[in-house]
């Protein structure tokens, strides 16, 4: 794929549905009692790797693509007309109403789906083995095992490293709780999950709030879930410091919901960026989630300038969302590290390249998870950005970027990572010259239809 636009971007866009909440509406849809109906559903590869998983353990779901609205909005030029979102329809047989799969579950590139259906198929009557691509067999799955082999789980790496292919026999669990190591809304999540087929409360603390989509989707099905902020009870040097701390009762009775999706701020991060980046664009992006827990992309945007306002913010369901007004901005550069890290995650390739056109170094730390996800996002990001002129040191957890010089096309590889994919897309509108993005069609994985949006908005 060749990039190179020089227009402003002008109009307004509907970002697909949030993937995290995409998961687990299928997820809790399942496993409550009745049908769940959810409109704006991501149909992205990862999400549907999620509803064939449960097909294969007697849900019946179906899927169906809206056609009727467009999905971008341009001026003066009409949009590509894309079909926009999912609607789904989950018909959920309760919480133990899942059947043994005849063959190994296949979660694509999706580690969502590994780490939280591993959660739920622990506490099962049955056993399954759960897989993904080449790159799912790579990504840490320990993280997930220990908790759950504490609360009784019989799971295992089927090759002994530690990676999937896990094969996990079902059984009875027990309640306990688990101090994680680390912030993440996937460990967390599986624990939960299992947490409802334990025969007591389950809780899990974290070093830093980590999003929590599961949170709020389980309490909105009738699950008895609360957060508090409470010491760690193991780890004496964190003793000072209050700890978010989730709990869950066990057996609930989940009720089916209805469920619209809100754009998903990870996906809208790449036209907040453009819009920044390329002088005299104005962009407005509709319904995105502004959950607390995933604004870190708008309060670093901010700190670095950004011409950003939040119109016709929604509380009114479980996820809060808004319109996102963005205004082509002057950047400087900012340290970002700390407890923002978990909120802004997925946004750091993104991030990293905005740091590229800020005015000053810019520090990223504390990131050392960027090493296990779809690629190591460290290296990949410092090689790529290289590449394109940019001066740019890795750190064992981040990087040192410097910004403000002009950069120049390249051909880029991402390894067959979406995110890197779509962010140097954006670099391309910013940069001198053509650049050419290897095995683009990566960016299916999170965000069908990307380069019909960015083409559409740059007319």
């Amino acid at each position: 794929m060749r990039i190179k636009y020089t227009a402003p971007l002008r109009g307004e866009l509907s970002i697909p549905g949030d993937k995290s909440v995409s998961h687990r509406s299928v997820m809790f849809g399942a496993l409550a009692e009745g049908t769940t109906e959810v409109t704006n559903f991501l149909t992205g590869a990862d999400c549907l790797s999620t509803i064939a998983c449960f097909r294969q353990m007697g849900i019946d779901i179906s899927l169906e693509t809206d056609s009727s609205d467009s999905t971008a909005k341009s001026a003066p030029s009409p949009a590509t007309d894309r079909q926009p979102g999912g609607r789904v329809r989950i018909h959920g047989k309760g919480l133990h109403g899942l059947t043994a799969p005849k063959n190994v579950l296949d979660a694509g590139n999706s580690g969502t789906t590994v780490r939280l259906l591993s959660g739920i198929l622990a506490g099962q009557m049955f056993d399954s083995c759960l897989t993904g691509d080449a790159s799912i067999q790579k990504r840490p799955m320990k993280r997930i095992m220990t908790p759950l082999q504490a609360m009784g789980a019989d799971i295992t790496s089927m090759h002994g490293n530690g990676c999937a292919p896990l094969s996990i026999h079902g059984t009875r669990l027990h309640g306990a709780h688990y101090d994680s190591p680390v912030a993440s809304a996937q460990v967390k999540s599986c624990i939960l999950l299992a947490g409802l087929y334990a025969d007591g409360m389950t809780s899990v603390t974290e070093p830093a709030l980590s999003r929590n989509h599961s949170e709020l989707m389980l309490r909105y099905f009738g699950a008895d879930v609360r957060t508090d902020q409470s010491s760690s009870s193991t780890d004496q040097t964190l003793s000072e410091k209050k700890l978010p701390t989730v709990f869950i009762s066990p057996e609930p009775t989940l009720t089916a919901r209805s469920i619209h999706v809100p754009g998903d701020i990870s996906s809208a991060a790449y036209f907040i960026a453009a819009a920044l980046l390329v002088p005299g664009s104005e962009l407005l992006l509709k319904n995105v989630g502004i959950n607390p827990t995933r604004d870190g992309m708008l309060r670093v945007c901010r700190a670095m300038g950004a011409d950003i306002t939040l119109l016709n913010e929604d509380y009114s369901g479980a996820e809060p969302c808004a319109d996102l007004l963005v205004r082509s901005s002057s950047l400087k550069a900012v340290e970002i590290g700390g407890d923002l890290i978990p909120t802004l995650i997925d946004e750091l390739p993104i991030l990293a390249v905005l740091a590229a056109f800020a005015d000053g170094t810019t520090i990223i730390r504390d990131a050392a998870e960027l090493h296990v996800k779809e690629s190591d996002r460290i290296a990949v990001m410092t090689e790529n950005l290289t590449r394109i002129g940019c001066p740019v040191e890795a750190t064992p957890d981040g990087m040192i970027i410097t910004g403000g010089k002009s950069l120049h096309g390249a051909v880029i590889d991402p390894h067959k990572d979406h995110r890197v994919g779509m962010s140097f897309s954006i670099a391309a509108l910013a940069s001198d010259g053509e650049m050419e993005i290897q095995d683009a069609d990566c960016v299916n994985i999170s965000y069908p239809g990307f380069f019909e949006d960015l083409e559409a908005v740059c007319r």
